[in-house]
């Protein structure tokens, strides 16, 4: 038989007595008897025989073990012993453990049975561990008994404080809250066993924020200590809560949070002005709805605690001022509702109130919660513009009124107590055709043009009124000139009417009702009178019927109308109105008389064309324009014909010194004559004019020297010397020229030639040749040039060298 040896640790006292029981019956095992193990053989060798047995007892006696945490020898700690009967002490047997931290945690000596815990265990990390024990035979390893399960439980220790998981804490409590008034409530957790002794029970206490506020020992709940505290007097405390396991006892362990409880604001302040009489000044120019004055009655509550409306009580001008509340300053804004005149008043007394918005019935023993104050408003006297006695100032006249006739009179005045002159003038913005003036002292307003109602009906001036003393003092007044209506435009045709008749009307049809225009305006109304002039009253074709309704008709006498004989027909219509005097104009109607179909719709009107058969208008046109289109392509033909092509080298007096002749040829070689005019290389015009200006005239020397009288010509000349001369000519002129520009000047040309008659010009040789060159030239080309002189002059200077 197998069963559990446990050893309880020495600090666990309930563990300590159970061992103690269980010894004192001598045995230190729990198991089953001896004769286990041969009835469980028979058993296996007869199975039939567990039909028979009504019970069965294991092998393996389950318990539980238990161990401290956190413990801290240096030992493995004992946990429990492991023994089997079958196990007879000769080593046969070997003990095997399995499951959670077998080997990591938990080993056990597989001779002895004895478990030991290796590692420091947590139990707020994990509180159990399942472990499996096995017994088996050390020789064949087979199990000589059935696997059993067990737990090691971790024994709770107190070594955790209470934390709280909320804090810190904000709360609020109104001010002037009743005492007891609860706060807020704090919890704090501890992590050891709440089942196994007083580690895990809290107790909590408030370290500072006494005498103002208390915690509940139990249950955490903060409460105010001290009934009426104010707001406005302090409006927030910082509270230090502790948390104490061991219900509090010494060795207990401790966690502290803050809480921090603001005092909230409750209406418990009226309002109160600073002052009980406030004093302001203001200019009489102050314009309408422009801010007078703010005051403010403080209030020491805050939000909509401090909100106040403000009115006035009583005071001097009823209407001219009112006060509002300025919602983001609880100001009260005095505002001017009319305008102000110091020379009617010169100062106003006002009584405003200041009411709270929202008041608490709780505080109204505190009250009243508003408050009263004086306002006085001095009105200061500035120099006004002078003011129109009447603003707008309607006047008439006739549109037929004469240069200077008197409209009506205008009249300013200051109204400063200096009594200044006025003098008066118009706008010329709002008479700009310049149809009026006004006298500068009278403000008598005078046509200055005639004047043309049909133009203008109405003119709206504006009158300047000026200080005499203070001409920056200017008023401004309207006048509003209606001009009356005269009868001075004669009627005339509504519209301009096409009249049609067809050829085959019938005598006394209507073909045409015309009504007629007046420019002017009648007070009575327009009343026009129609009738045929007098030349064509007694005609044989046409007449007019008046209607009496401002319009008339015009009627046939007759039919029969063709237009061949005659196509159109002038009818003058003479229209009268009724004005006084009547006035009248004679309108000419024109009747076409056209070809019409059944029904009086005209197909054709006017004369019949006798045109020849021929082409159309659009294909005359069409030729005409073919023909100016070839003239033009004609004239251009001839202008580019007779163009001149430009030569390729330029005239005989331009200087070819800068010019580039390109060619996009390839030329023939020498032989080729035609690329180039060597002709010009050998014109004898062009040498320049020997009366051009020559400042310096250097003695240039050729090569061949040739008197004036002796030169031979140019053209007798071989075609190397003439083309040496050539460039000779075109330097020596280059050099001489006042005008050549100041630049630098490359001439190519592209000649080989014989060789140089001078042969070399070194200095070196020029001692030694039989050359009877004559070099006394040098001595004329001034100072720069002496030592030249010196060494190739006259035979003098050769003596010296020699």
């Amino acid at each position: 038989m197998m069963g559990w040896c446990c050893s309880g640790v020495r600090r666990a006292l309930a563990l300590l007595v159970l061992l103690f029981v269980l010894r004192g019956k001598g045995c230190c095992c729990w198991g089953l008897n001896p004769n286990s193990g041969d009835e469980e053989k028979s058993l296996r060798s007869d199975p039939d025989s567990w039909e028979a047995l009504h019970r069965h007892k294991r092998s393996w006696v389950w318990n539980q073990f238990f161990v401290l945490e956190e413990y801290t020898g240096n030992e493995p700690l004992y946990v429990g012993k492991l023994h089997s009967d079958v196990d007879k002490g000769d080593g046969k047997v070997k003990y095997v453990l399995s499951g959670e931290g077998a080997t990591s945690i938990f080993t056990i000596d597989e001779n002895t049975g004895d478990i030991h815990a290796t590692k420091r265990l947590d139990r707020e990390a994990q509180a159990y561990y399942t472990l499996q024990a096995q017994a088996i035979d050390r020789l064949t390893n087979l199990p000589v008994e059935p696997r059993s399960e067990f737990v090691v439980k971790v024994q709770d220790i107190n070594d955790n404080e209470p934390k709280f998981l909320d804090g810190p804490y904000l709360a609020g409590v109104p001010e002037m809250s009743p005492l007891g008034t609860m706060v807020v409530q704090v919890a704090a957790t501890d992590a050891d066993d709440p089942t196994y002794g007083n580690s895990a029970r809290v107790i909590y206490s408030i370290i500072h924020g006494q005498p103002y506020f208390s915690v509940e020992p139990k249950t955490g709940v903060i409460r105010t200590a001290l009934p009426n505290m104010d707001r406005e007097t302090r409006d927030q405390y910082v509270l230090v809560i502790q948390a104490k396991d061991m219900v509090g006892q010494m060795g207990g362990l401790s966690g502290t949070t803050s809480v921090t409880v603001t005092l909230t604001d409750v209406n418990d302040n009226p309002p109160r002005f600073a002052h009980k009489s406030y004093q302001y000044t203001v200019l009489e120019s102050l314009p309408v709805q422009s801010v007078v004055a703010r005051i403010k009655a403080a209030d020491a509550d805050i939000g909509s605690n401090a909100e106040m409306d403000y009115r006035i009580m009583d005071g001097d001008g009823p209407g001219m001022f009112n006060i509002t509340t300025d919602e983001d300053t609880q100001e009260g804004v005095i505002i001017l509702q009319k305008p102000l005149d110091f020379e009617t008043r010169s100062g106003f007394a006002l009584r405003i109130e200041a009411t709270n918005r929202n008041i608490d019935s709780n505080f109204l023993s505190l009250g009243p919660f508003s408050d009263t104050t004086s306002v006085k408003v001095a009105v200061e006297d500035v120099n006004e513009p002078p003011l129109f006695s009447t603003q707008l100032s309607k006047m008439n006249v006739s549109e037929d009124a004469k240069v200077g006739t008197s409209i009506g009179r205008v009249s300013a005045h200051d109204p400063d107590t200096s009594n200044s002159g006025i003098r008066y003038s118009i706008d010329r913005n709002t008479d700009l055709e310049r149809f009026f003036n006004v006298d500068a002292l009278s403000g008598i307003i005078s046509t200055a043009k005639p004047l043309d109602r049909e133009a203008n009906s109405v003119h709206n001036l504006t009158i300047l009124a000026i200080e005499i003393l203070d001409p920056n003092q200017v008023g401004k007044g309207i006048a509003l000139i209606s001009v009356r209506d005269v009868n001075d435009n004669a009627p005339v045709f509504a519209i301009d009417y096409e009249t049609l008749l067809c050829e085959n009307s019938m005598p006394g049809q209507v073909i045409q009702t015309i009504s007629a225009v007046d420019k002017d305006e009648p007070l009575s109304g327009h009343r026009f009178h129609f009738a045929l002039d007098a030349s064509v009253a007694g005609n044989m074709n046409f007449t007019l019927r008046d209607n009496k309704d401002n319009t008339a008709s015009i009627l046939t006498k007759r039919g029969g109308f063709r237009r061949r004989e005659q196509p159109v027909y002038r009818l003058p219509v003479l229209i009268t109105d009724n004005g006084i005097p009547a006035l009248s104009s004679t309108n000419t109607l024109s009747v076409r008389v056209c070809d019409c179909d059944s029904d009086g719709v005209a197909l054709s009107c006017g004369a019949v064309a006798y045109t020849a058969t021929g082409l159309s208008t659009g294909a005359l046109l069409a030729i005409l324009g073919c023909i100016i289109t070839l003239l033009v392509m004609v004239l251009l033909i001839v202008t580019m014909r007779r163009r001149r092509k430009q030569p390729l080298i330029l005239e005989e007096e331009r200087d070819i010194r800068e010019n580039i002749v390109r060619y996009d040829d390839e030329g023939g070689g020498e032989e080729d004559t035609e690329a180039f005019d060597m002709v010009t290389l050998r014109n004898l015009n062009i040498i320049r004019d020997p009366t051009v200006r020559r400042d310096v005239t250097p003695d240039t020397p050729t090569f061949y020297h040739y008197t004036s009288a002796s030169r031979p010509p140019y053209r007798s000349l071989p075609d190397n010397v003439v083309f040496r001369e050539f460039i000779w000519e075109r330097l020596k002129d280059a050099d001489v020229d006042p005008t050549a520009p100041p630049y630098d000047s490359l001439q190519t040309y592209a000649f080989e030639g014989s060789g140089s008659v001078a042969e070399s010009l070194s200095s070196l040789e020029s001692l030694s040749t039989d050359s009877d060159q004559n070099y006394d030239y040098l001595s004329n080309w001034g100072p720069r040039f002496k030592k030249l002189a010196d060494l190739y002059g006259n035979s003098d200077s050769g003596n010296v060298l020699s």
